[in-house]
């Protein structure tokens, strides 16, 4: 659909000038001058206002005629990792424990520059710091089963246990022997339409699902760890896998409801909101007041937000389905224009 609302094209204009993030998915800038159309953090120039068309999807955009831009694939979901990315994590996930060098990488095709700067970017680490992340992990999984740390740094492919211990110190907080007791929090990515969203789980089921760009990310990994007593380390399991599966189905409208464990650190009060925000209908809105009624609490409206505002599990236990009792849109942690799409997805497939 063509936006042709002045106040909400202003809006949208503003976020390509600041390549908002929070805006991927929202809407799709087309230029008059040049037939292309892009996402709101294209790095290409930003356009005159008076040149853009807004359109709400891709398919409005190439039906007037418009091109995808070849910089930032508007057509793809955000940030889905190119064909050589995907190779090269191949490369690594065939043999954990195996160094993958510049060398190989050029053996089968592939720039170890570009690999470098797309992890830089994306993962915020270098290609070789991600591989040096998964053999740990794999060292600590080891560890956890009774394994010497001897054993562990050995088959780890370090050839000195001081530099397994290093290594091991600098990325999980603790020396080996140190870490025994603690739990693990495996972290993955996972594409969107609204951009990228990282995943976390325990071996009790999945503890955070959050867009890359939240504010105060950070602060929630580290009272994560500090609640659960885990370090958190790259890697999937049965739980991340199963969520990645149905994330992605809900994206396309096939999927109303998760089926999925969740390990959710929290108080008796805030395990009690949370419950209650998963028993919010799909395609549906509520609020405050009215979750307070239900759970026979009245006064507690803002202790309810609060307990809201801690969800860390976005989409799953639906906090973007409470609204004001005014109808309109209350914070959201992934932002209010994600809030909006969301609540619109979901209202278009429960009429489908």
């Amino acid at each position: 659909m063509l936006i042709s609302d002045q106040q909400k094209r202003e809006e949208y204009y503003g976020a390509v000038k600041e390549k908002n993030s929070q805006y991927i998915g929202t809407f799709f800038l087309a230029v008059k001058t040049t037939g292309i159309f892009c996402i709101p953090t294209c790095r290409a120039r930003t356009p005159k206002f008076e040149n853009i068309e807004f359109y709400t999807q891709s398919k409005d955009a190439l039906h007037n005629g418009f091109r995808p831009c070849k910089i930032c694939k508007p057509t793809n979901n955000a940030y889905e990792p190119p064909a050589d990315i995907k190779k090269a994590i191949e490369l690594v996930n065939q043999n954990v424990f195996e160094k993958v060098s510049d060398y190989q990488l050029k053996q089968n095709g592939l720039q170890p520059e570009k690999i470098r700067r797309w992890f830089k970017k994306h993962h915020d680490m270098t290609f070789q710091a991600y591989q040096r992340m998964l053999r740990i992990n794999s060292a600590f999984q080891e560890l956890k089963k009774g394994k010497q740390v001897t054993d562990s740094a050995f088959n780890s492919g370090y050839n000195s246990l001081s530099g397994f211990g290093y290594t091991f110190k600098v990325l999980v907080g603790d020396s080996p022997k140190e870490s025994k007791d603690k739990s693990v929090i495996l972290i993955s990515r996972v594409t969107s339409p609204l951009g990228p969203m990282f995943i976390c789980a325990t071996d009790k089921g999945i503890c955070l699902v959050e867009f890359t760009d939240r504010k105060m990310l950070e602060t929630e990994f580290r009272d994560l760890q500090k609640k659960l007593n885990a370090v958190i380390l790259q890697g999937e399991n049965e739980h991340s896998k199963a969520c990645k599966k149905q994330l992605k189905e809900y994206f396309e409208g096939k999927r109303n409801s998760f089926q999925l464990n969740l390990d959710l650190p929290g108080s008796p009060f805030q395990h009690t909101v949370w419950e209650e925000l998963q028993k919010i209908p799909f395609g549906t809105t509520t609020t405050y007041q009215q979750m307070a009624l239900r759970i026979n609490q009245e006064t507690a409206v803002r202790a309810m937000a609060n307990a809201n505002g801690h969800n860390r599990v976005s989409i799953i236990v639906p906090c973007h389905r409470v609204i004001g009792k005014d109808g309109k849109l209350t914070g959201y942690g992934g932002g209010l224009q994600r809030k909006q799409w969301l609540l619109d997805h979901e209202l278009k497939h429960k009429q489908a």
